[in-house]
C-alpha cells in the first residue's frame, strides 16, 4: 500500500497536501502533453512524490511510467502551489498539490500513446495548445508559452 491510500484510510476524502512531480518536456517550440483517461484534459506527465523519493526521480519516475520516455538531465522550472492546486476527483478525494515543476528536451526512448493513465500523448505547438488544459496545470504550461524566467515560485 501505497502513502496516499495510507492517509485516505485514516483520513477518508478530506482534502490531503500531496507534492507534485512533473516534466514539461519540449521540442523546440512544442510541449508534450499526455491526454488523461480519468478527464477529459491535457497536462504534462507527472504524479505524486512517494515518502523518501527525490521530487527528481519523482518527475523521472512518472514521466517514464506514462510516456514509456527515459528523462535525461532536466532544469527546474518552479514551484507552484496555492488554490490552483486544488483538486475533487470523481471518487470524491479533495487534495491540495504542492507541484514541482522541472523542463527537459533531452528524452531518449519510445513514446508509448495508451496506457492506463493516457489515451495519447502529443505534441503541441506553443501557439496551438488544446483548448482542455488541466487547470491544475495551466499555470505552468502558460508559463512555459510566456517562457516566463525561471525558475517561477508560485
Amino acid at each position: 500500500m501505497n502513502y496516499l491510500q495510507t492517509m485516505r484510510e485514516m483520513i477518508g476524502n478530506k482534502p490531503l497536501l500531496t507534492v507534485g512531480c512533473g516534466v514539461i518536456i519540449e521540442k523546440g517550440n512544442q510541449i508534450l502533453l499526455q491526454h488523461r483517461t480519468d478527464a477529459d484534459v491535457w497536462g504534462i506527465p507527472g504524479g505524486v512524490l512517494e515518502l523518501g523519493e527525490q521530487v527528481s526521480e519523482a518527475a523521472r519516475r512518472e514521466a517514464q511510467e506514462e510516456t514509456g520516455l527515459i528523462i535525461g538531465d532536466m532544469d527546474f522550472f518552479g514551484v507552484y502551489s496555492g488554490q490552483e492546486g486544488f483538486a475533487q476527483y470523481a471518487n470524491g478525494d479533495q487534495v491540495f498539490s504542492i507541484q514541482m515543476i522541472f523542463k527537459t528536451s533531452n528524452v531518449t526512448g519510445e513514446l508509448i500513446q495508451k496506457n492506463d493513465e493516457s489515451r495519447a500523448h502529443v505534441f503541441f505547438d506553443k501557439h496551438d495548445l488544446p483548448p482542455n488544459l488541466n487547470s491544475h496545470q495551466k499555470r505552468f504550461i502558460m508559463d512555459w508559452v510566456h517562457q516566463v524566467p525561471t525558475p517561477v515560485i508560485k
